[in-house]
């Protein structure tokens, strides 16, 4: 883009000109000192000096860059030429984009362009409606649009109405603040340039009126007291505030911004209100907007239980708000409580933030990124001046991770060089040195803090990726950065003091650009999740080495890290990733890495990068060699299982033509679908095992299909044993319909049950345990109660309807019916105690580490195949071998029915 505009000095006229560069804008263009600057400004005066020398009118040697604006890069510049009227540049202009293109600095487009005012308002002030008006100029013909800060506000209709007409364009601006503020152009659309008119528009910043408290209860006097009722107004010296009311009070100046207001009471003011207004001074024009003035209510009461003279009385549970202390802004709340037998006023909550890192958060609503490097200086400083107060706040550390989080967000679309960088560390430094290390577990506690822990880590991690190209390091006390380009491989070593932390990218296929941050400090800030022990005592992973962010601009599948373990007396090591979107540490792509034998250091291997660092347990892990012993349990156990089911099924399918009646048939039914869930369910379990054993902790997609169908189909189990429980009592339906009923109840309802599940925990990814197994989450979101409650349930059935046929049994007037309970009781008798005593253990293996309790789930797990086979096939098998004539004389076999179908007809 060219911008033209003539200026008339004597002998020659200025021409003030702009281009656009398709680059995103980096801070150190603000910067006349810095290296970058300086090779723009002389690459382009070389090239418009170079392409314009031709033309008579032009003064050689008089282009001058004056500087540059964001928006891609827009830089501004002048010439000075013989002529007092508009050039055409055109031909040298696109000379000068050849030139500079092969210069590395690719020019975009052009544009002609003046400055206009668009407005006759001296002022707008924040939610007013703002109008600008553009109008066509007789030389220049086309449509026209407008840009809002070089955006288009037609994408916004909530925002901005246009309306045209013949002679113009108005754009109105709705609800304005001091975002709003910029530059605002209509651009002409010609069949040649584009000619802009632009007028840069200010927003007056919006006026906060605080008062000491909005309602104040006193108690009457049979003399004259006198309250101090003090009302300020920020930003400082911007507005004028001024008391109102009735009655009405001029008050005095107490301090910059503040007025004051001395309150007189006496005896004939009991049970009275009155009410006193702090207001905008001659600003009659803002009165219906709700920053206009805030309201006190001064209230004497004769019954109160605590009474405080900067508060005024209440009654026990009445809360009050209170101005923070000097150099604080916000407030302060109160309730009156009961406190060593006496009733007082006991503050609960503290919203104070230092006040100049109050003024900077107001200022970041509306920061562009031309302020940027200014604006992280001003923090830095501020930030270094107050940091005993900022770091015992936990609001004013809040404050400040906002304001980062804005400057993050600013900088989007533009790059970031070191000075603007170290401000920002030196700033990150001060909120997580050690001081602040309370101050973060309040804010991590807390319920309306926000996540400021995770808003921090990823506030770093985006101004990572948004580094201005080059070699630089930054050290501060706990931080360092390294900035540099590679090729082929990179090893870098941490330079703070007692750390050796070492990152290592073995292969870069090509040259990249890498940011690579040490914090020594950061798990201050970071919380650490709780884990159930031994005892159900809970024990902390805890943070046991630097925290380390990396940022490259290729993509990379391999990358070491080597951190000093800093507690030596903690265990288990685990190499973890912050996951912002889990809000966890999570080690999904990162195991530790068998090295030397240094016992204070950990290496671990990644295939991706983000923020690192190493999580370890005040309790160590069980002997490996016991682990090794658990493994084989487990695996064989389970392959046991697995092996007696194939089986099982095999020899209950061979067998299926044999079966006579309606009883044989749903029996067999009943044993098939048993035996189908429970293999599948430990194929599942192998397989999530296998995962479990890979990940030092649980990742959450690799388990939860996995967790899926193994929850299905164990609840499957269960309801099928229901339905061998129930169909006798059921018996009177139809082959048909009992079939049908029992698919529903074995499959429809662990289905349902499995898939309200996901539904209901998938959301906040706390469907599958984070640790210890691949299995339904417990602590977050107690998702294994969706199997622990139906599998309880249906074995307190089975037992209900066992104990029912039990004293049945006596009655029962026919060998069939006997035989019938019979069967039932062998199946639910033992099958069932033995699956709910072995998914009690299985539950147990979530909370504890006890060796013996994973030993006995492994051994139980690997029997309930085996009892299948054996008390579902085997021994029936048997028992009709040596009762064959007994059931044809109808009688009673372990294992089997055999009602005669004449008997069901």
């Amino acid at each position: 883009m060219f911008a033209l505009t003539v200026h008339n000095i004597d002998l020659f006229s200025v021409i003030h000109m702009s281009m656009r560069i398709n680059q995103a804008f980096d801070t150190s263009l603000t910067d006349e000192t810095d290296t970058k600057y300086k090779f723009y400004v002389e690459k382009m005066e070389l090239a418009i000096d170079e392409s314009y020398k031709n033309l008579s009118y032009y003064i050689k040697g008089s282009v001058k860059v004056t500087g540059f604006r964001s928006g891609s890069i827009i830089a501004d510049y002048t010439i000075n030429t013989t002529k007092n009227n508009s050039v055409d540049f055109t031909s040298e202009n696109t000379q000068v984009s050849e030139i500079l293109w092969k210069a590395g600095i690719p020019v975009k487009d052009f544009e002609e362009s003046e400055e206009f005012n668009m407005t006759t308002k001296q002022k707008f002030y924040p939610q007013q409606s703002m109008e600008l008006r553009c109008s066509h100029l007789k030389s220049v013909h086309g449509k026209m649009k407008w840009r809002v800060n070089d955006k288009d506000p037609a994408e916004n209709k909530a925002k901005y109405n246009i309306t045209n007409d013949g002679s113009g364009s108005t754009l109105i601006v709705k609800d304005v603040s001091e975002s709003d503020r910029g530059r605002y152009s209509c651009v002409i659309e010609t069949s040649t340039t584009p000619y802009v008119r632009w007028q840069e528009i200010f927003i007056e910043p919006r006026p906060d009126i605080v008062v000491d408290k909005t309602e104040i209860k006193l108690p009457c006097t049979d003399k004259t007291v006198t309250v101090t009722l003090t009302c300020c107004v920020y930003p400082i010296n911007v507005y004028p505030i001024e008391w109102a009311g009735s009655p009405s009070y001029d008050g005095t100046n107490s301090e910059p911004g503040c007025i004051t207001v001395q309150h007189k009471i006496n005896s004939t003011s009991c049970e009275s209100i009155e009410t006193f207004i702090c207001k905008l001074k001659n600003l009659k024009e803002l009165k219906d907007y709700d920053y206009y003035k805030k309201r006190i209510q001064v209230q004497t009461v004769r019954d109160f239980d605590c009474k405080k003279e900067s508060l005024g009385v209440g009654k026990v549970g009445d809360i009050v708000k209170g101005l923070c202390e000097r150099g604080m802004k916000g407030y302060i709340t109160y309730q009156c409580k009961k406190a060593n037998s006496k009733n007082v006023w006991i503050p609960t909550q503290r919203e104070c933030v230092v006040e100049s890192i109050k003024d900077l958060e107001r200022k970041a609503k509306a920061l562009i990124v031309l302020e940027i490097p200014g604006f992280m200086e001003s923090l830095s400083q501020t930030a270094e001046q107050n940091n005993v107060e900022i770091t015992q706040s936990a609001p004013t550390v809040q404050t400040v991770v906002e304001i980062l989080s804005t400057v993050a967000n600013i900088s989007q679309d533009s790059k970031i060089n070191k000075p603007v960088v170290k401000d920002f560390l030196k700033t990150v430094d001060l909120i997580v040195a050690d001081e602040s290390k309370n101050t973060w577990a309040e804010l991590n506690n807390g319920e309306n803090t926000g996540n400021k822990s995770t808003e921090l880590l990823q506030t770093i991690e985006n101004i990572s990726d948004h580094l201005s190209e080059g070699n630089f390091t930054i050290t501060e006390t706990s931080i360092q950065l390294i900035r540099t380009t590679v090729e082929n491989s990179f090893t870098g070593t941490s330079q703070l003091l007692n750390s050796t932390t070492q990152i290592v990218i073995p292969n870069v296929v090509k040259p990249t650009h890498i940011a690579i941050t040490v914090f020594k400090k950061l798990d201050n800030v970071l919380p650490t999740r709780s884990t159930t022990i031994n005892d159900n005592k809970t024990s902390e992973n805890r943070i046991n080495g630097d925290v380390v962010v990396v940022k490259i601009s290729e993509t990379i599948n391999n990358i070491l890290l080597t951190f000093d373990i800093k507690n030596t007396s903690l265990k288990n090591p685990q190499c973890v990733f912050w996951n912002s979107s889990l809000d966890r540490w999570d080690s999904t792509g990162c195991k530790v890495k068998i090295s030397g034998n240094e016992a204070d250091k950990v290496t671990c291997e990644c295939t991706h990068t983000t923020s690192f660092s190493i999580l370890m347990s005040p309790v160590a892990n069980e002997d490996p060699g016991k682990q090794r012993h658990l493994a084989y349990i487990t695996y064989i156990g389970v392959g046991i299982s697995i092996a007696c089911l194939i089986f099982c099924l095999f020899i209950e399918m061979a067998g299926s033509n044999s079966e006579r009646n309606y009883s044989s048939h749903m029996r067999h039914v009943s044993i098939v679908n048993i035996a189908v869930s429970l293999l599948i369910a430990n194929i599942c379990f192998i397989i999530g095992a296998a995962i479990a054993d890979e990940e030092q902790m649980i990742s959450v997609d690799p388990c939860s299909a996995v967790v899926f169908f193994m929850h299905f189909f164990y609840l499957a189990l269960f309801f099928w044993m229901l339905v061998l429980t129930l169909f006798r009592i059921l018996s009177q339906q139809s082959e048909t319909k009992m079939t049908i009923i029992a698919i529903t109840v074995g499959y429809g309802a662990p289905l349902l049950i499995a898939v309200i599940t996901v539904a209901s925990t998938a959301g906040p990814k706390n469907y599958v345990s984070k640790e210890n197994a691949c299995w339904l989450n417990w602590t977050e979101s107690k998702a294994l109660l969706a199997f622990v409650i139906p599998a309880l349930t249906i074995l307190a059935i089975n037992l209900l309807v066992v104990c029912k046929l039990l004293r049945a049994e006596g009655g029962a007037r026919g060998q069939d019916e006997r035989y019938v309970i019979v069967v039932i009781v062998s199946f639910v008798a033992i099958l069932t105690p033995i699956f709910c005593l072995t998914w009690g253990f299985g539950i147990g293996t979530m909370v504890s580490r006890d060796f013996g309790v994973h030993v006995v789930f492994a051994a139980l797990n690997s029997l309930q195949g085996f009892l299948v086979l054996v008390f579902g096939k085997l021994l029936s098998d048997k028992c009709i071998r040596q009762h064959g004539e007994g059931i044809r004389r109808g009688s009673f076999e372990f294992g089997r029915i055999d009602v005669d179908n004449e008997d069901r007809r």
